[in-house]
């Protein structure tokens, strides 16, 4: 195998930061989905919550992309964001999913 194949350290730090923004962005975005779909529940009292099944499908999400985006990085070699999205993805789907059962 060549050397000059695989990326460099620094290209794989610079796509993890740019990765590792985005996720925590779309982690946020779930998370703020979960308390505004629960506080809208809040006014609901006769229906069944919904935030738990925005939690489960938020996790889902997050499950999905780390398998996508982390499994895809993995393939090419690109070993630190790729071991990178799917610790942060992963840890992301275990918080909604504590949030979910925790209703």
């Amino acid at each position: 195998m060549e050397r000059g194949s695989e990326p460099s350290t620094g290209q794989q730090v610079g796509v993890s930061l740019a990765l590792l923004i985005l996720d925590l962005m779309v982690i946020a975005w779930l998370v703020f989905r979960y308390g505004m779909t629960g506080w809208a529940d809040s006014y609901d009292q006769g229906n069944l919550p919904r935030a738990p099944k925005m939690a489960w499908q938020g996790m889902w999400l997050l499950v999905g992309g780390a398998v996508v985006t982390g499994g895809g990085l993995l393939a090419l070699r690109w070993r630190t964001p790729g071991i990178m999205q799917l610790i942060v993805l992963g840890v992301g789907a275990g918080l909604l999913a504590a949030l979910a059962l925790s209703d």
